[in-house]
């Protein structure tokens, strides 16, 4: 048996088929669509989740249920003599904390770590890489959770949304400014830190809503994360619920922009989707943890 294990849910951006290459285990989240539950990446895909969302259809989410954690821990646990579940920031979800007071439990208690280190979509996806690495170098599960707690505060995401139609449905902005948002072609950029999506900026355009987050970004490795930047420890990471076309163009410009660096791309995570829409875009960067 394995000594040290890794389970994620899908808001970390990680498919179900490169879960299995990483030799993880990742819990699919729940999406209900006028009232039907569908899972990501099982009977969900991304395709169908934004055909029915521009259609209009209503979209919830929900914390997955105490069984599917339990099953998919017990699962893992057969493999493992320990593991870190590493889920959705628990300032986005109440899910980190329910799993938390789970694992203080019998039969989880001393096995199971429930890591909370603020992340979601490409960040989160960036941590399990961390964490994998930390894994191979021998350290133990608690090792690991404290190192990645202990690194919480360093990440920021920038996130270029094209329609405010999406966040005026998740109540986040009132329907009169979306209306006038979306008659004057404003392209919000939002900023997400550790647990809190906030807006960052109003841009005309999406030229405009691109350069502002890079120049955000740019803001970020000039100071807060200038140590790092400069150390080589920092990943650079996007994100994008646009075309292939579109997205391929985005990583050019952020390649430009930060020459060198190697960027680590994903479909924004459907539970942000939800909320950013389609065509939307991000990019955001964390301290790698050591």
């Amino acid at each position: 048996m394995k000594r040290v294990g890794i389970v994620t849910d899908s808001h970390s951006g990680i498919s179900q088929q490169e879960a299995q290459k990483l030799g993880i285990k990742v819990l699919p989240m729940p999406f209900y669509f006028d009232d039907v539950c569908y899972y990501e990446d099982l009977d969900l895909t991304r395709e169908m989740f934004f055909e029915k969302l521009v259609s209009g259809a209503k979209v919830t989410t929900s914390q997955p249920t105490l069984e599917s954690v339990k099953e998919l821990w017990d699962s893992a646990l057969e493999e493992f003599e320990q593991i870190l579940y590493i889920p959705i920031s628990s300032g986005l979800s109440g899910s980190c904390m329910t799993a938390g007071a789970m694992a203080a439990d019998e039969p989880y208690e001393g096995r199971v770590f429930v890591v909370d280190n603020g992340r979601v979509s490409t960040p989160l996806h960036s941590t399990i890489l961390d964490a994998l690495e930390l894994v191979e170098k021998g350290y133990s599960a608690q090792e690991i959770k404290d190192k990645l707690e202990a690194y919480r505060e360093q990440m920021v995401i920038y996130v270029g949304v094209d329609t405010l139609e999406f966040l005026k449905r998740g109540g986040r902005v009132k329907p009169t400014v979306a209306a006038i948002g979306n008659i004057l072609n404003i392209k919000p950029v939002l900023k997400f830190d550790v647990g809190t999506l906030d807006m960052h900026q109003k841009c005309r355009g999406r030229v405009k809503m691109r350069k502002a987050m890079i120049e955000a970004m740019r803001q970020e490795l000039d100071t807060r994360f200038k140590t790092a930047y400069e150390q080589g420890k920092l990943h650079i990471v996007a994100a994008s619920s646009s075309s292939k076309e579109d997205t391929e163009s985005w990583l050019e410009e952020i390649r430009e922009a930060f020459p060198g660096m190697d960027i680590l791309c994903d479909d924004l995570s459907l539970g942000l989707c939800c909320h950013i829409g389609p065509n939307g875009l991000g990019i955001g960067c964390l301290t790698k943890v050591e």
